[in-house]
C-alpha cells in the first residue's frame, strides 16, 4: 500500500509515517520511482508506535521494543523481555510520579476553592463592599 493509504488505515499523518521511517520504525520497500510501498507488517508497527506514544513514550523509548520484533506482550518473545520490562518499569514509575503531583495540585486547587468560596461568601454577607 501507499502512503496515503497507510495512513487513512492507522489515523497517523504522511508527516508522522515519514518521521517514523526515518526513525528506522518502520521499512517500506523503493519502487524503481521511489514510490513508498508499505506491507501490513509496517502498518502494525505503525500502529503499535501510536500506543506507545499514547501510553506517553518518546521514540527513542519506542525504538529498543520495535527493533527487537515484538510488537505486543503477546509474542513472546524472550528477546525483548529486558527491554521491554526495563521500559515499561521506567514509564510507570514516571506515570506514579506525575500522578502524585497531579494529586498534590488537586488539593491545592480545593483548598484554594474553598477559600475564595469562603471569601466571597462573607464578602456578599457583609455591609463592606
Amino acid at each position: 500500500m501507499k502512503i496515503g493509504e497507510l495512513s487513512l488505515k492507522t489515523g497517523a499523518s504522511i508527516r508522522s509515517i515519514r518521521y517514523y521511517e526515518e526513525k528506522k520504525l518502520i521499512h517500506p520497500k523503493r519502487l524503481e520511482n521511489g514510490y513508498r510501498i508499505y506491507s501490513e507488517k509496517d502498518m502494525e508497527r505503525v500502529k503499535a508506535v501510536q500506543l506507545f506514544l499514547d501510553l506517553g513514550l518518546n521514540i527513542e523509548e519506542i525504538y529498543p521494543v520495535l527493533s527487537c520484533g515484538s510488537l505486543h506482550p503477546v509474542d513472546n518473545n524472550s528477546e525483548c523481555a529486558s527491554s521491554a520490562i526495563f521500559l515499561y518499569k521506567e514509564k510507570l514509575e514516571r506515570t506514579r510520579e506525575q500522578i502524585k503531583n497531579l494529586k498534590e495540585v488537586e488539593s491545592e486547587l480545593e483548598d484554594l476553592i474553598k477559600f475564595w468560596t469562603k471569601v466571597k461568601y462573607q464578602g456578599e454577607g457583609s455591609d463592606i463592599k
